[in-house]
C-alpha cells in the first residue's frame, strides 16, 4: 500500500478554557489550561495512524520551547518528520475554549509553517499516493514551494482542506492548486462565503466547476454533504453532546482519507468520518485515544 503524505504543521495548543470570549475591556477569569500536541497536520495524521494506514508526517519542528515541546511529544509517539530542524523558533495556537464547547483560534506562527523546497527532495514519489495540504502552510510566503512540488507530481490524490484561510490565498496561487484537481474539504461558512452563493448545492457547483473533483462540505451535528459532478447526497451526522470542537475537521478529513485509501465509496468513508468526528466533539482536546477509537469498531 502506497503511503499518504501529510504536509503542514504540528503545534503546541495552548487550550484556554473559560465560560465566554471578554467583550473589548472586559475581564473574564480562564477556568483551566493546558498544553497539548496539535495542528491541523498532525491531528489529520493521527487519525490515520488509528486506521493503521501507512503515512509520512512532513512536519517542520523548530527551535525554542515550542519546538522542543512538539519534537519531544512526536518523540514520544514514535513519529520523526524527515524534515531537518529549521534555524528558527516555533509558534504556537492558543485555543479558547467556551462553555458551550464552541472554538477560537489565536496562532502565532513559527517555523512550523514554512517550507523549504529542498525538502522535499527527500521524498520517495514512488511510495506516495495521496497527499494533505490545509490553507495555513498554503497562504505562507512559501506556500509556492509546496505547489511547485506537487505540479510535478500530478499523479498524486490531492486532498485540500482550506478553511476559513480560503479567502487569503492569493487568487493566482489558488488558481494553481485547482489546476491539480484536488479534493475539497471544507465546512459550509467556507463553502457559501468564498462562492458568494446562496445555496449549499450551487456552492458545491461552483468549487466542483474549478476544482473538477469531489467536493465535501462538512455540515456540524447535521452531517456532510458531497458533490462529485454527477451525484450528491448529504450524509447524516452522529448525535453528539459538545465538549469543544477542537479538531473535528481534522479528524473528518482524516478519516476520510484513509478510508478511501483503503478502498471505501465515499459515502462509506464519510459516514466514517461522521462518525469518528463525532466522538471527537465529545472528547475533550482534538486527538482520539486508542481505547477511544477502538470503540468506534469501524471496518
Amino acid at each position: 500500500m502506497k503511503k499518504i503524505l501529510v504536509i503542514g504543521s504540528a503545534v503546541v495548543d495552548v487550550v484556554i478554557n473559560l465560560d465566554h470570549l471578554p467583550k473589548k475591556s472586559e475581564d473574564v477569569h480562564v477556568l483551566s489550561q493546558q498544553m497539548s500536541l496539535g495542528g491541523c497536520a498532525y491531528n489529520t495524521s493521527d487519525i490515520i495512524r488509528h486506521f493503521k494506514v501507512p503515512y509520512i508526517p512532513f512536519f517542520p519542528v523548530g527551535t525554542g520551547a515550542y519546538g522542543d515541546f512538539v519534537r519531544n511529544s512526536l518523540a514520544q509517539r514514535g513519529i520523526k518528520s524527515p524534515i531537518p530542524t529549521p534555524a528558527r523558533d516555533n509558534g504556537c495556537c492558543y485555543c479558547f475554549v467556551e462553555a458551550d464547547g464552541e472554538r477560537t483560534f489565536i496562532s502565532y506562527h513559527g517555523a512550523e509553517y514554512l517550507f523549504e523546497r529542498s525538502w522535499f527532495d527527500t521524498l520517495d514519489a514512488s511510495q506516495i499516493g495521496s497527499v494533505y495540504i490545509c490553507g495555513l502552510e498554503i497562504e505562507e510566503t512559501t506556500g509556492p514551494n509546496i505547489v511547485s512540488y506537487l505540479e510535478e507530481h500530478p499523479e498524486f490524490r490531492l486532498f485540500f482542506a482550506p478553511g476559513p484561510r480560503l479567502t487569503r490565498i492569493k487568487p493566482a496561487l489558488m488558481e494553481r492548486i485547482f489546476a491539480l484537481k484536488p479534493i475539497l474539504h471544507l465546512n459550509d461558512e467556507e463553502a457559501l462565503t468564498y462562492t458568494k452563493e446562496k445555496t449549499l448545492a450551487d456552492a458545491a457547483k461552483a468549487l466542483y466547476e474549478k476544482s473538477n473533483n469531489t467536493v465535501i462540505i462538512t455540515l456540524g451535528k447535521r452531517g456532510c454533504y458531497y458533490y462529485d459532478g454527477s451525484s450528491h447526497e448529504i450524509i447524516p451526522g452522529i448525535p453528539a453532546s459538545q465538549v469543544d470542537a477542537i479538531g473535528a475537521g481534522d479528524a473528518h478529513i482524516g478519516a476520510i482519507i484513509a478510508c478511501l485509501h483503503m478502498g471505501k465509496s465515499l459515502p462509506e468513508a464519510i459516514a466514517a468520518a461522521n462518525r469518528v468526528s463525532s466522538l471527537v466533539v465529545e472528547t475533550k482536546g482534538a486527538l482520539l485515544s486508542d481505547v477511544a477509537f477502538r470503540s468506534l469498531e469501524i471496518d
